[in-house]
């Protein structure tokens, strides 16, 4: 009798054990489908996002999509998107949600992502060069034989230390509206005035100005009908004092003639004012009868006293327009 008691005592404490795992099991089932069926109270928000009413799992995915959404960049007329992954960002969303889980009514909870400002910095210097224009400098060009100024045009430069201040705040504060990057102009550099010549081969004048104002002109001798003086856009690319002539050995007309040393006998007079126009320069002459005609193999003679005056108004690079007026 007692050896069955003792047997029978291990079989109520096993049963026991058997049906308190059973309630724990029960239990633990209950509390799950609370946990995934509880909502968080109205008007709570984790930063940015209104997350009031939502489960635990809906709370999370809508945090996520808020602070994980690329961001819009507008940057003049070019708009452009990056994904927050560039910069490294980071949110303990799943801490926020355990937070809000039990929260009270109309309760924010702080939520700061975690970024790295020197990606930040990377990123929007790339930017910068994409967006980027150039100033465009007033010129002086020659329209119907006489000097215009073009206007100046600004460029324009992406302003990086707000762009990137405006990116890293949207990023944290998990917003996600177009961001209009700042830009600044870049001003143009005024075109300084400086000599140009224009020169009528119709009129066998030369006029001279200090970028559009008038300075002063000259009569001159031009080309032949035979040997005409080139139409177009050159410059001065060389300047003689009391030059040498040499005579131009490819020309027919100069075949036996030999080179002249400075002096009143020399066909190029005292200065040389040589063009881009190969063989053609502005020069004095010891044919002063021949100033005011079509007489030259090219070149544009002056009066000695005239070239020499010019001569020290203009230097290597100036300007010389040839038109046919």
């Amino acid at each position: 009798m007692s050896r069955l008691l003792l047997q029978a005592r291990p079989l109520r404490r096993a049963g026991f054990i058997l049906c308190l795992l059973a309630a724990c099991l029960v239990a633990g089932a209950s509390v799950a489908r609370a946990d995934s069926t509880t909502t968080i109270a109205d008007g709570v928000a984790i930063g940015s996002v209104d997350v009031g009413g939502m489960t635990a799992q809906q709370a999370k995915a809508a945090v996520k999509t808020a602070y994980y959404a690329p961001l819009t960049i507008r940057a003049g007329g070019k708009t452009v998107t990056v994904a927050t992954w560039h910069f490294h960002v980071l949110a303990d969303v799943d801490t926020a949600v355990q937070t809000a889980l039990t929260a009270a009514p109309d309760t924010n909870v702080p939520l700061t992502p975690t970024l790295d400002p020197s990606a930040v910095q990377a990123w929007v210097a790339t930017l910068a060069k994409k967006t980027q224009t150039a100033p465009i400098p007033g010129t002086v060009v020659v329209r119907n034989a006489r000097p215009v100024l073009t206007h100046a045009r600004a460029g324009r430069a992406l302003r990086p230390t707000a762009t990137d201040t405006l990116i890293e705040d949207a990023i944290t504060t998990g917003t996600r509206s177009t961001i209009v990057a700042p830009l600044r102009k870049v001003p143009a550099k005024a075109a300084k005035p400086q000599p140009i010549i224009v020169i009528h081969r119709g009129l066998n004048r030369l006029f001279l100005y200090e970028g559009t104002r008038f300075v002063r002109s000259f009569p001159v001798a031009t080309g032949q009908a035979i040997y005409p003086t080139p139409l177009g856009h050159f410059e001065i690319v060389v300047k003689e004092l009391n030059p040498w002539w040499y005579p131009p050995t490819q020309d027919a007309w100069a075949k036996g003639l030999k080179p002249v040393p400075p002096g009143p006998g020399n066909p190029l007079g005292t200065r040389w004012m040589g063009l881009s126009a190969p063989g053609v320069g502005i020069h004095g002459t010891d044919e002063p009868w021949s100033i005011g005609h079509s007489e030259s193999h090219g070149c544009i003679r002056m009066q000695v006293p005239s070239a020499e005056w010019l001569y020290r108004h203009v230097r290597v690079g100036t300007q010389v327009f040839i038109v046919a007026g």
